[in-house]
């Protein structure tokens, strides 16, 4: 294979566009690396830019209609960001409409390169990237898309574009495997290594291919029929033994934790006893619910769905997915469960924990690999539901094929959650409360304290609570028992932050930024393992990707209020919406936080992480999708409502044996 890199409308009017996923920042971070790789290995590197000239209009006409003028030659818009400028020697074509093949420049360019691969990144992919690599496969080109350096704002119809292009053939790998191999394609398997020390290679996990999708699939589809006759009472005392058997595999299932994922040991008990918890709490709600009731004109009865795809995330690998499986398997459903690779030996623990429970084998199956597989898994013909842990770009796509093929959704996608410390709260408490919500497991959880709020009259006083509090926390190997802040889940992901810092810190955003346990991060295991050091920025800018983004790392950022009502418009001013909380011990302040905070939780005098399994989990806004996760949501979810007309008449009892 020869390939050649092409860079897409990666231009300054470009990257200015709102509600870019992912955003401009992070976008040119990663197409400057694969582009600095390639530049490396001699790859051929062609730049594509709109070009528009006032006095010649081309304008598509969508621009011409809003009167709008971008990417007009000689302008600072027209130009991309210094690290992504074409270097001597290197191709730059001008388009002025979605066909960058239109002058025929790019085509010439290519065939006199011997190209025969085209790597692609740029945007947007649901229009520019989308045509020019339709016309690249009409012209015989083999396509890589590096997927994490393609950007939209409109996610939806980019997620439509991906799964489209990836039916004919065009192949998405994330930049770091493009990196790795690129000429290649996605390779067979996702590797993990040890977070604690990343030169370690743990296991690799295979990808499943669309057969072995499709036989488990069917699999839990035909073990569903006897699934669904086994009654309720059986069923629960089933579920009921898995919760005493996870009781008892607590202290190796938290060891494991530790070492594959980084979770703190005293973390990881907590997960399991939550775990543990949860499947009780589900078992006895199911067992309390009538699941059909008598109305004047007939019957009303909750039906399991069928089979549920469960697609949980890396960071509980046992508390999520269980809080899943849990429930549909009390309303009678039938699982195939694709865990997160990083949670792949963790989930083969709690399969084989759920066999010897009772659980038939074909009830709950197995599939491994990567996030191709969990959307192979989704939209497999044999998948009634899906219900998803994730983050939002993830979700995205799942909403898009849940939605193009009517199948029901409920999805958890993280939270960028604040917490407002306002002025007659105890800031002692309250810093130490939103420091380990901060910063425990190194804030790898969809409940962290991402942000906390202050006036600006006690902003110092609260910075420097937190500072204290913050330090006080131990920073260390996740199997020491004293340890709250292990290491993130990968060297990728501390990169990724620590350029997030960076680009608030240079872009001037950031009035403050306080890296925290200095004395730890210049020890050498910090370098030795994916150990990102605690940080706290100031930043009041409400737009800034930093307070924007959610991160899951060990990074808090800390904003200015003028009043009150500032406060609450700056927690409610993201598009997250799963946790805020409120420290006052003032009444009228708590009941105007519960009138105009808008999250799926909401919390008094408490740190946003942690939640009770007994009480609905979801969020709103852009953090959930469908009914919420636990307690009262769980029959909402597995199960559908059915009326039937005439019971009385043809003999179907009210209560079933069966159930």
């Amino acid at each position: 294979m020869k390939p050649a890199l092409l860079l897409v409308d990666l231009q300054g009017d470009f990257l200015a566009t709102p509600g870019l996923q992912p955003p401009a920042g992070a976008l040119v971070d990663r197409t400057a690396r694969l582009l600095d790789c390639c530049r490396d290995r001699r790859i051929p590197i062609l730049h594509i830019w709109t070009t528009i000239h006032r006095d010649h209009d081309q304008r598509l006409p969508h621009w011409r209609q809003a009167d709008r003028w971008m990417c007009v030659a000689g302008t600072p818009g027209h130009q991309p960001p210094a690290r992504l400028r074409p270097l001597d020697g290197e191709v730059l074509v001008h388009k002025a409409g979605f066909n960058a093949f239109a002058s025929g420049e790019l085509d010439a360019a290519l065939r006199r390169l011997g190209c025969d691969t085209v790597i692609l990144a740029g945007l947007h992919l649901h229009a520019c990237v989308r045509t020019t690599t339709v016309e690249c496969l009409e012209r015989g080109y083999q396509v890589l898309v590096a997927e994490d350096a393609v950007a939209s704002n409109d996610p939806i119809h980019a997620a439509a574009t991906r799964r489209w292009l990836t039916e004919r053939c065009v192949g998405f790998a994330t930049t770091a495997t493009i990196l790795g191999s690129p000429n290649g394609g996605a390779p067979p398997t996702w590797t993990h290594r040890s977070p604690r020390r990343t030169h370690e290679v743990l296991f690799e996990v295979p990808i499943t291919a669309a057969r072995g999708i499709a036989t488990a699939t069917a699999a839990a589809q035909n073990a569903g029929i006897g699934w669904r006759r086994t009654s309720r009472s059986a069923r629960l005392r089933l579920l009921e033994e898995v919760a005493h058997r996870l009781d008892a595999a607590a202290p190796d299932l938290a060891r494991q934790m530790a070492i594959e994922i980084g979770k703190p040991l005293a973390h990881g008990r907590e997960e399991l006893r939550r775990g543990a918890d949860n499947v009780r709490d589900a078992a006895r709600r199911a067992g309390s619910q009538a699941p059909q009731r008598r109305q004047a004109a007939g019957l009303v009865r909750d039906r399991p769905l069928g089979v549920v795809a469960v697609i949980p995330a890396w960071n509980n690998p046992v508390a999520i997915p269980l809080g899943k499986i849990a429930p549909a398997l009390a309303y009678g459903n039938t699982v195939v469960w694709k865990p997160a690779p990083a949670a792949t030996r963790v989930a083969e623990v709690l399969l084989r924990l759920l066999h010897e429970s009772g659980v038939p084998a074909d009830a709950v199956c197995l599939v491994t690999g990567d996030h191709t597989t969990a959307q192979r898994l989704a939209a497999d013909e044999h998948v009634d539901a899906v219900t998803f842990t994730g983050s939002l770009l993830a979700g995205y796509a799942m909403q898009e094929i849940c939605a193009r093929r009517l199948v029901p959704l409920q999805a958890e996608l993280s939270g960028n959650n604040a917490s407002i410390v306002w002025d007659d709260a105890d800031l002692v408490q309250a810093a130490a409360q939103v420091a380990w919500g901060a910063f425990a497991f190194a804030g790898q959880r969809c409940t962290a304290n991402r942000r906390v709020i202050v006036s600006r009259s006690r902003f110092e006083a609260c910075l420097q609570e937190l500072k204290q509090a913050s330090d006080r926390l131990a920073w260390g190997d996740p199997l020491e028992e004293a340890t709250e802040i292990g290491p993130v889940i990968s060297l990728a992901k501390r990169a990724e932050v620590a350029a997030m810092i960076s680009r608030a810190q240079s872009g001037g955003h950031a009035d403050r930024v306080v890296f925290l346990q200095d004395a730890r991060a210049e020890q050498p295991w910090t370098q030795a393992g994916a150990y990102a050091q605690p940080t706290i920025v100031c930043c009041d800018q409400p737009d800034q990707p930093v307070v924007q983004e959610e991160t899951m790392a060990p990074l808090l950022v800390v904003q200015r209020a003028e009043d009150f009502q500032h406060a609450l418009a700056l927690s409610n001013g993201v598009r997250h919406g799963l946790i805020a909380s409120l420290f006052s011990p003032s009444p009228d302040r708590q009941r105007q936080f519960l009138e105009e905070a808008r999250a799926g939780v909401l919390k008094l005098n408490e740190s946003t992480a942690g939640v009770d399994t007994s009480l609905p989990f979801g969020g709103w806004k852009a953090s959930g999708i469908g009914p919420p996760e636990h307690g009262e949501g769980d029959r909402l979810f597995y199960t559908r409502l059915q009326a039937v007309y005439g019971a009385a008449e043809v003999g179907i009892e009210e209560h079933p044996a069966a159930e």
